[in-house]
């Protein structure tokens, strides 16, 4: 784990302290959708051209997926649009029913959301000096978002205590999540954290890639400390992750996807059709509704880069009602979520809470 590191500089020089707080003195702001409403303008947006239409035709589509009842909807998120200052963002989604289900990268979910759960804070880098300075002092950074390593070795620990309390057997990543949120019910130290809040609503969080992240520093310690006193240790299985997706599409039906990027969140819920056709689910429904917000270039062939339409060849969406939209996500989500709240299609949707039927 880092925390074996000494905490000294560059040729075992101390960390200058004054300096690290100098770095880390503006904290992100994360937007609050609820406080300017975005309709005019997304109506506005949709009447023009180039991204701002395609912005408002995505819109226009995750309230479609609001107002049909028949339809859950999963957020899926890539990228560091939390640590950004979008994080409050997708909690509201959560606390007000706007969506049923997430797959998310670990960095998402433990590294920004649960870090923040637990106190901890993201600073806004007012200068970048190198990055073997920033090194030097623990910070870590996100382009330009700084984190307090030292406060990240925190959620390293703390998934090691929860690892620790749980009984050792095979988990997936959801049920480990679920945990997680149960812990910040208990001990955290911000209301509007994602993992919280869908422990609370028993919305289902995935993370394929779970390990990939400071769950698997602690993680790693748990199984090794184990390993050396000869006791039974927990498992994260993926397998598992990918069978209760599936399930829960092929008891959803109708499903909609708002997507933050790429990688392999976005190729893992598109997959579920797959498997639910492989399992012998011949009438499982593509996903109706898709929208993906993301920077990546579709010419190098990429997967992370793969439009909508070249996933409906791979049986996994529907090519009617979905829309690619290519714009950095922290500056157009906070348009497309404020729209859809304050249009308020979602006060009358159904209450799925997905993440109860593995409580059985």
């Amino acid at each position: 784990m880092t925390d074996t590191l000494n905490k000294t500089a560059g040729a075992n020089a101390p960390i200058n302290d004054n300096r690290k707080a100098e770095l880390l003195s503006k904290q992100v702001k994360h937007i609050d959708i609820k406080s300017f409403d975005a309709r005019p303008i997304v109506d506005a947006m949709a009447d023009m051209s180039f991204t701002s239409r395609d912005l408002g035709r995505a819109t226009n589509i995750y309230n479609q997926m609001l107002a049909d009842k028949d339809c859950s909807i999963f957020l899926v998120i890539a990228g560091s649009t939390s640590a950004g200052g979008c994080m409050d963002l997708y909690a509201e989604l959560v606390r007000n029913n706007m969506v049923d289900g997430i797959v998310a990268t670990g960095a998402t979910i433990v590294d920004m959301d649960f870090f923040e759960g637990l106190g901890h804070k993201h600073y806004q880098a007012l200068e970048i000096p190198d990055d073997d300075t920033l090194r030097s002092l623990y910070i870590d950074r996100i382009y330009d978002t700084y984190i307090d390593e030292e406060a990240l070795q925190n959620v390293d620990h703390t998934i090691f205590e929860i690892a620790e309390s749980l009984e050792p057997r095979a988990y997936s990543s959801r049920a480990f999540i679920r945990e997680m949120g149960k812990y910040l019910v208990e001990h955290g130290k911000k209301d509007n954290s994602l993992v919280k809040l869908a422990y609370e609503h028993d919305v289902p969080i995935f993370c394929p890639a779970f390990v990939d992240s400071s769950a698997g520093f602690g993680l790693v310690k748990h199984q090794v400390d184990a390993a050396k006193a000869g006791r039974p240790y927990l498992m994260i299985d993926a397998v598992a992750d990918f069978r209760e997706l599936t399930e829960i599409k092929i008891q959803a039906g109708t499903t909609g996807l708002l997507m933050i990027g790429g990688g392999v969140p976005k190729n893992f819920i598109q997959d579920t059709v797959v498997c639910a056709e492989i399992l012998g689910h011949d009438d499982v429904q593509v996903h109706k509704y898709a929208v993906q917000i993301t920077v990546a270039d579709v010419r190098d062939g990429a997967c992370s880069s793969s439009t909508l339409q070249e996933a409906a060849s791979w049986g996994k969406v529907n090519t009617g009602i979905e829309q690619m939209v290519f714009a950095e996500a922290g500056s157009v989500m906070p348009l497309l979520a404020s729209d859809a709240y304050h249009r308020g299609l979602w006060k009358d949707r159904p209450v799925h809470r997905w993440g109860a039927i593995f409580d059985k």
